[in-house]
C-alpha cells in the first residue's frame, strides 16, 4: 500500500504505479465518459505525492501534449493544493473565478478551466487526483459533474487497492479465482454504497423539472435527471458484472408473460424516441405466452438494440426481429455498416472491451457481456455474425417452457 499511498518517488516505484492503473480495464472508458460529458478536452489520472505529479493514464484530445509516465512540476499545478487541503477544485472560468483568477497555474498552462478530485484509498491514504483541464471556459461548476468525478474517484481508487492485492495474491501463489472474486466483490460493494446518494440526487433532479415557471432550472433538472439515469445504468451494469464474475450468475425471475411482444415494442418505441434520425424496424410477434424473466428480456433487447444504433451505419435501418418458433424465442438485431472480422467477433462479449473503432458514447463496455449472461441465466444462447449481405446480426434463443431450466438452439426469427 506504500507505493499507492504516494510515500515513495524512487523510479521503480513510479513505473509499478503506472501499470497498476494501467491493468485497470475501466480506466479508458472513464477518462473518454469524462471528456464527452465535460467537453473538455484532456483528463487524466495523476499520482501525486510530496513531491511529484505523474501522469499514470491520459485521454488526451487537444494535444496539451502530457503522455502516460510524464510528470509536472508538483507546485505548477492545482493537485497540490487538492492534496493538501484533501478537498476538490472545480474552476468553470479561470478569469472570473473570484479565487483562482490570475493563478499561475492558469497562467503557466494557458488554461480556462480545470476540475480535480482527490483519490483517496479506503485506508484513508492520499494516491493522487482525477482531473481534466482544457484551454477555453466549460459549464463544470455544478453538483451533475462533482458528483460523476467523486463516483469514478471512488471507483478507480478501490479498483487499484484490489489489483495491488490480486498482484501480491499472484506473488503469493494464491488461488486465481479466489483473487478474481476480491476483485469483483469491490466493485458490488461500491456499485451498492452508490445507490443511495444517487437516489437523492434524482430526486432533487425531479423537483427542479417541476419548476415549470423556471425554464431555466427545469432545463437543469432535465439535464441532471438525464445524467443520473445514465450513472444508475452504469452502476447496473457494474453490478451485472460482478455477479456474473463471482460466479453466481446474473439472477433471473422466471414467470409466465402473456404480454411479452408488448413489453418490448416499448422498448423499440424508447430508443426509436430517443433516435430520431435513425430508421428502426420492428418485426416483434409473440402472440403465446413466454417463460422468461420479463425485465431481463427487455433488458437484453435494450442493450442489443443501443448497440446496434451505436456501431451501426447510420444510413442504414436496425431491423429487430423478435418470434416465437417450436417452442423457442428468438430475438434478433441487425445493422448495416462495416464488415467485423473474425477476431473482433470472437471479443465482442468480453467485459470491458470496446473496438479500436469505437464511436464516441455508450457506457463501459459491458453491455454485450451482460446480454451473454442474461441469455444464458435463461439456459439459452446467443451468438454473432458478420457479413457484407447481411450486415451483423445478434441472434438470442431461449426455450418458452418451463423444464426446470429454459433452453433451446439459435434460430433466426
Amino acid at each position: 500500500m506504500n507505493t499507492l499511498a504516494g510515500t515513495d518517488d524512487s523510479a521503480d516505484a513510479i513505473s509499478q504505479v503506472v501499470a497498476a492503473v494501467n491493468r485497470i480495464d475501466a480506466i479508458p472508458a472513464i477518462l473518454r465518459l469524462i471528456c464527452e460529458n465535460t467537453g473538455m478536452g484532456f483528463a487524466a489520472v495523476a499520482r501525486v505525492t510530496d513531491g511529484t505529479w505523474t501522469a499514470c493514464a491520459v485521454r488526451d484530445t487537444v494535444n496539451f501534449g502530457l503522455k502516460v509516465g510524464g510528470q509536472l512540476e508538483l507546485r505548477t499545478t492545482l493537485c497540490y493544493e487538492s492534496r493538501t487541503a484533501r478537498v476538490p477544485i472545480v474552476i468553470d472560468n479561470f478569469d472570473a473565478d473570484p479565487v483562482y483568477r490570475g493563478h499561475h497555474t492558469s497562467r503557466i498552462y494557458k488554461l480556462g478551466s480545470y476540475i480535480s478530485v482527490p483519490i483517496v484509498l479506503p485506508d484513508g491514504s492520499y494516491f493522487g487526483n482525477l482531473c481534466a483541464i482544457d484551454a477555453h471556459p466549460a459549464p463544470i461548476k455544478d453538483g451533475r459533474t462533482l458528483g460523476m468525478f467523486e463516483v469514478f474517484a471512488s471507483l478507480i481508487a478501490l479498483q487499484l487497492v484490489n489489483e495491488m492485492r490480486r498482484e501480491a495474491a499472484e506473488n503469493a501463489l494464491l488461488d486465481e479465482r479466489e483473487t478474481a472474486k476480491l476483485r469483483e466483490q469491490f466493485i458490488a460493494v461500491l456499485g451498492h454504497d452508490l445507490r443511495n446518494p444517487l437516489s437523492a440526487v434524482s430526486a432533487n433532479a425531479e423537483l427542479l423539472t417541476l419548476r415549470k415557471n423556471e425554464p431555466d432550472l427545469m432545463r437543469i433538472g432535465q439535464r441532471l435527471k438525464s445524467t443520473t439515469q445514465r450513472m444508475s445504468r452504469l452502476i447496473d451494469d457494474v453490478m451485472d458484472f460482478a455477479r456474473g464474475r463471482l460466479g453466481s450468475g446474473i439472477g433471473v425471475s422466471i414467470e409466465t408473460e402473456s404480454e411479452l411482444g408488448a413489453s418490448l415494442q416499448n422498448v423499440v418505441n424508447e430508443l426509436r424516441e430517443a433516435n430520431p434520425d435513425r430508421i428502426v424496424v420492428d418485426e416483434i410477434a409473440v402472440n403465446v405466452p413466454v417463460r422468461c424473466d420479463k425485465a431481463r428480456i427487455q433488458q437484453l433487447l435494450s442493450n442489443l438494440l443501443a448497440n446496434a444504433l451505436t456501431h451501426g451505419s447510420p444510413s442504414a435501418p436496425v431491423t429487430v426481429k423478435v418470434g416465437v418458433h417450436d417452442g423457442k424465442l428468438s430475438m434478433a438485431v441487425i445493422n448495416g455498416g462495416d464488415l467485423i472480422g473474425p477476431d473482433t467477433l470472437e471479443r465482442v462479449f468480453e467485459p470491458y472491451w470496446r473496438p479500436a473503432s469505437s464511436k464516441p458514447g455508450g457506457g463501459l463496455g459491458l453491455g454485450l457481456y451482460i446480454c451473454k449472461q442474461i441469455v444464458k441465466a435463461h439456459g439459452g444462447a446467443l451468438e454473432v455474425r458478420s457479413s457484407l449481405d447481411e450486415g451483423t446480426c445478434f441472434v438470442a434463443t431461449i426455450g418458452t417452457h418451463d423444464h426446470g431450466v429454459p433452453g433451446g438452439d439459435i434460430t433466426a426469427p
